[in-house]
């Protein structure tokens, strides 16, 4: 069964096709960064122009890498939710528009879904059950794992995500969009301990987060340090908030998987893809005597590979999940414990 994928939730168009037989048969992705970095941020309207014009040159390029024809899909599956409205809406329609065009059927998915379960894409993908870790854009979740559609929300952030709080810090430092990537690299030329901040939560005593006192504590160093602060002083805040912030995602995931006894943590999402977090994660793992998955780093992104996977899996457990009623919404906000394991 060959899936098509559509990814069309913030700032990426993703298409993607894969084969339950033989595998990721070909993926393509635009980032919208160049865009949107003029605004320091998101700007729906233009995220949502912009999937327009990206959507078919990229299906148009997935068909040719898989050197395979429209009518060889067997079914489309696109990001129903959640995300930002409109570019929601222009990724629904085309894959609902295309799928009655080929008379195909079409298949929602959670785009949390497709982070979660990314990593079951690599070479050597982890087996059920097992925790996740899902640290993506707005979200940061501890889930327990044990089938596809079985998922047991653990803990999640009360305010703040992981990722928001890369982003804002980042930007109360000055450093373009995107801007967890920028702040962990400043990070690595920052003085260990010549900023220490909070690690929110730390004992709570559960599996919940909060980092919007994290980045309120950014902010303070900042209107405290001298007009012209220096570069020196940016990579010491930035070392000072990347470990804070990672402490806290290590020590949660260590109680969830003593907790639940299991032995295998899986970290999807964009900020999976942090070196300062995936050297902590190996680090303990090894000592404690677990295994960390993560997923592919073109894959910790969004992207249509995750989208064309998770909808495979949910066709070959239910293959009448898809359907050929056209007609269409979107979720721009669903929580993935809503799911069903049908």
């Amino acid at each position: 069964m060959i899936v098509l994928g559509v990814e069309s939730s913030c700032d990426e168009t993703g298409l993607a096709l894969y084969d339950t037989q033989r595998g990721l048969l070909a993926h393509a992705l635009h980032s919208q960064i160049a865009m949107h970095r003029e605004y320091g941020g998101v700007v729906p309207e233009l995220a949502s122009r912009d999937h327009v014009r990206r959507t078919l040159p990229l299906l148009n390029e997935v068909m040719q890498k898989a050197t395979i024809q429209k009518q060889d899909i067997d079914a489309i599956a696109y990001t129903q939710g959640p995300g930002l409205a409109g570019a929601l809406l222009v990724g629904a329609s085309f894959a609902c528009g295309l799928g009655m065009a080929l008379n195909k059927p079409v298949l929602g998915v959670h785009h949390l879904e497709g982070h979660l379960l990314s990593p079951l894409l690599a070479s050597q993908p982890p087996e059920f059950p097992f925790i996740a870790l899902l640290v993506s854009g707005g979200h940061t979740q501890l889930m327990r794992v044990d089938g596809i559609g079985a998922y047991q929300l653990l803990g999640e952030t009360l305010d703040d995500a992981a990722g928001e709080a890369f982003d804002k810090s980042a930007k109360l430092l000055g450093l373009p969009y995107p801007g967890g990537p920028e702040i962990s690299r400043l990070a690595e030329f920052g003085n260990p301990g010549d900023f220490t901040f909070p690690r929110p939560m730390l004992h709570s005593k559960d599996l919940n987060f909060s980092f919007s006192g994290l980045k309120t504590a950014v902010l303070t160093v900042i209107k405290n340090q001298t007009a012209n602060i220096c570069e020196q002083n940016k990579a010491d805040i930035a070392r000072g908030f990347v470990d804070a912030l990672v402490d806290v995602l290590v020590a949660k995931c260590l109680t969830a998987m003593k907790e639940s006894g299991l032995k295998r943590l899986v970290i999807a999402g964009g900020v999976g893809a942090n070196r300062q977090l995936r050297a902590a994660l190996n680090a303990v793992a090894a000592k404690r005597r677990f295994q960390v998955y993560y997923p592919e780093l073109e894959f910790c992104t969004d992207n249509g590979a995750m989208i064309a996977f998770a909808g495979a899996m949910r066709l070959k457990k239910n293959p009448a999940a898809a359907t050929r009623d056209y007609g269409f919404n979107v979720r721009p906000r669903w929580p993935l414990h809503e799911l069903s394991a049908a």
